[in-house]
């Protein structure tokens, strides 16, 4: 292979990641692979160990053991230029609450090589009207906007998007969304998103990783989830009898036509539910909670 094809370093590598506080194991040996310009979600139920990752990965935590690179860097060595490559979007970020917005944005701006227009950015976030307000005057989803635009004003080529549209309305969320996929597609910056909304996941992401107590239980683009829940339909029916009736199964489409097949006819209140991406990501929680042993650390497609 020459060297102009060799395939590219990824952004972010992890192997056998392990996180322990004390005697409380919170990470069992996570595997990251994610590449330049993907948007990649990671999912998960509080405690899962979501917060511990993307922490270790932005080099704000130590790790117990396995391997981390970020931009060709391990997190824990990262120096002041590594850092300003790297953009925050924090859950909850409430300093600089007198600063006025448009101010605190230059301010920002000031700290990096080749920042982003403050201007063009306000108007990229949707806060122009508020460009004099202070900061603690703002609504939260203005807030929230404003800690996407502090995020991005320093061009970052990877940014972390902790729970981004919290507080944001439908309108807001979907200008969101373009903007993210602008920055992704676009201009190939790297985008690691944490989220709760399984739709907001669906609809952003390249591709997901279930994270359920510490482990991932399955990863890869929102097409193959999803065609692995499609694995366990659940066919209703109402029998001869009015009993009602239903079955899980691997080809739904196989029991429709064999019920037909014994009826001679058409099948009371039948039913095709295809398990959703959601549907997918419960039962891996469940599974956690009850302390059963699902099919883990399942690569649906490969990093």
């Amino acid at each position: 292979m020459t060297p102009n094809r060799m395939p590219a370093q990824p952004v972010v590598h992890v192997r056998d990641l392990t996180m322990a506080y004390g005697g409380l194991d919170v990470l069992h040996g996570v595997d990251l692979d994610i590449h330049r310009g993907e948007v990649f979600a990671l999912l998960g139920p509080n405690g899962a160990g979501k917060t511990t990752t993307v922490e270790i990965l932005e080099g704000f935590r130590r790790r117990s053991g396995g391997e981390a690179s970020v931009l060709g860097t391990d997190p824990e060595r990262g120096d002041d230029a590594w850092r300003g490559r790297i953009g925050l979007v924090l859950q909850s970020w409430r300093d600089h609450r007198r600063w006025r917005v448009a101010e605190l944005l230059t301010h920002f701006a000031m700290y990096y090589p080749d920042p982003r227009d403050p201007a063009e950015l306000l108007s990229l976030v949707g806060l122009t009207d508020q460009s004099g307000r202070r900061v603690d005057r703002l609504s939260g989803g203005q807030r929230r906007r404003l800690d996407v635009a502090l995020g991005i004003v320093g061009r970052p080529e990877l940014l972390f998007l902790d729970e981004p549209t919290t507080g944001f309305d439908p309108e807001a969320r979907h200008e969101f969304h373009v903007l993210v996929e602008r920055l992704a597609h676009d201009e190939g910056v790297t985008v690691l998103l944490t989220t709760h909304d399984l739709a907001e996941a669906e609809r952003l992401a390249d591709r997901i990783a279930m994270l359920v107590g510490g482990r991932i239980r399955a990863s890869g683009t929102p097409a193959d989830l999803a065609r692995r829940a499609a694995a366990r339909a659940e066919v209703r029916w109402t029998a001869d009898d009015g009993t009602p009736r239903r079955e899980r199964t691997e080809d739904p489409s196989r029991l429709v036509w064999e019920l037909h097949r014994r009826a001679d006819g058409p099948i009371p209140d039948l039913e095709v539910r295809r398990p959703t991406l959601e549907d997918t990501y419960l039962h891996m929680v469940h599974q956690e909670t009850d302390g059963t042993d699902g099919a883990v650390d399942e690569e649906v497609e490969a990093a």
